[in-house]
C-alpha cells in the first residue's frame, strides 16, 4: 500500500482544498484514491492513499508515482497561496529593519506586485513560473526519499532556492521604494522653488516637436525658445543638450502661472510631463487640439 502523509500546523481545510481539486484528475486516469484526514494532540495530518493495484505491485508503483506529482502541484500552490506573503514580511523584517512600519508595508506591497505580476511583464511572467517548478521539484525530491512531511520545516528547511528568489524580489522592492521616495523629495524640492518665485511671465505655451525637442510660446504666442536656451547652450555643445531637462529648468525659472502644453500626442517621455504636473500642481492644461497644434503640425508635415 502507498501512501503519503501531509502534516498542517492548524486548519486543513486549504490544504484539503487544494489537494481534492489537484487528485479529481486521478478518477480520469482510472486511478483510485483516499483522503483521509487524522487529529493528535493538536496536530493534523492528512493521508493521501492509493488503493487499487495491491496485487499488482507495478502498477501500484505508477500510480503513486503520478499521486506525488498531483500531490506535489497542489501543496505548490498552497505554499505559494498561503506563505509566500509570510516569508517576504520576514524577510523585509530581517533585512530591513531599519524601515518604520508604514514603510515596511509599502515595500510588503511593491513586493507581492511583482510577485503576482501586476504588471504583466513577460520577465515576471517566467519567474512566477519558475518559483513554482523550483517548489515542484524540491517536493518530488523529498517524497523520493520519504512518504512523510510537515510543511511547515518544508518551507523553512528545504525551500532556500525559492527564499532566495523571494529575497531578490524584496531587495527590487526596496530598490524602486527608494528610488519613489527620492523622486517624490525632487519633486518637493522644485515645487518649492517654484512657490516661492515670483511668476516671471503669466503663460508659457509648450509645444512637443515631432523631433521630441520642444518650442516654447509667451502668452501672446511669441517664440520665447531661444531665450530660454541661450545660456543654457552657452555652456555645452549641442550634441549634449537634454531638451526635457532644458524644458523643466526653463519652466523652473519662468515659474509661469499657467502653463498650456500643445501636441501631447508626440511625446515620447511620459513620465516628464508626469513630473511637470507634479511640480506646478493647478497650473496646467493638456491641450485638446487649437490652433496652435494645427500650425506646428502642419510645419512638421511640410518638413516630411
Amino acid at each position: 500500500m502507498q501512501f503519503l502523509c501531509i502534516g498542517v500546523n492548524g486548519s486543513t481545510e486549504e490544504v484539503m482544498r487544494h489537494i481534492n481539486e489537484a487528485l479529481r484528475q486521478l478518477k480520469n486516469r482510472k486511478i483510485s484514491y483516499s483522503i483521509n484526514e487524522i487529529n493528535s494532540e493538536g496536530s493534523s495530518s492528512i493521508i493521501c492513499m492509493i488503493n487499487d493495484g495491491r496485487f499488482y505491485r507495478e502498477k501500484s508503483l505508477e500510480s503513486y508515482k503520478i499521486l506525488k506529482t498531483y500531490i506535489s502541484n497542489a501543496l505548490a500552490d498552497y505554499i505559494i497561496r498561503q506563505y509566500e506573503e509570510k516569508l517576504l514580511m520576514r524577510i523585509i523584517n530581517s533585512n530591513y529593519c531599519y524601515f518604520n512600519a508604514a514603510e515596511k508595508k509599502e515595500i510588503l506591497q511593491r513586493a507581492l506586485g511583482i510577485i503576482r505580476n501586476e504588471d504583466k511583464t513577460f520577465i515576471n511572467s517566467l519567474f512566477q513560473i519558475r518559483r513554482r517548478n523550483v517548489i515542484i521539484r524540491r517536493l518530488m525530491d523529498y517524497f523520493d526519499n520519504s512518504n512523510s512531511i510537515i510543511i511547515d520545516g518544508f518551507v523553512n528547511f528545504r525551500l532556500k532556492d525559492y527564499i532566495r528568489d523571494l529575497e531578490e524580489i524584496v531587495d527590487k522592492a526596496v530598490d524602486d521604494f527608494l528610488m519613489d521616495r527620492e523622486y517624490r523629495e525632487f519633486i518637493r524640492l522644485l515645487r518649492y522653488f517654484v512657490e516661492i518665485q515670483e511668476p516671471k511671465i503669466d503663460t508659457v505655451h509648450v509645444i512637443v516637436n515631432y523631433d521630441n525637442r520642444y518650442t516654447l510660446l509667451d502668452g501672446s504666442k511669441r517664440e520665447i525658445t531661444n531665450e530660454c536656451i541661450q545660456e543654457y547652450a552657452n555652456e555645452i555643445t549641442e550634441g549634449e543638450i537634454n531638451y526635457d531637462d532644458l524644458l523643466v529648468s526653463s519652466l523652473i525659472t519662468f515659474a509661469p502661472r499657467k502653463i498650456v502644453i500643445h501636441s501631447m500626442g508626440h511625446s515620447r517621455n511620459k513620465e516628464l510631463m508626469e513630473t511637470i504636473k507634479n511640480v506646478f500642481s493647478g497650473r496646467v492644461i493638456m491641450c485638446q487640439g487649437c490652433d496652435v497644434c494645427s500650425v506646428k503640425i502642419a510645419k512638421s508635415e511640410t518638413k516630411k
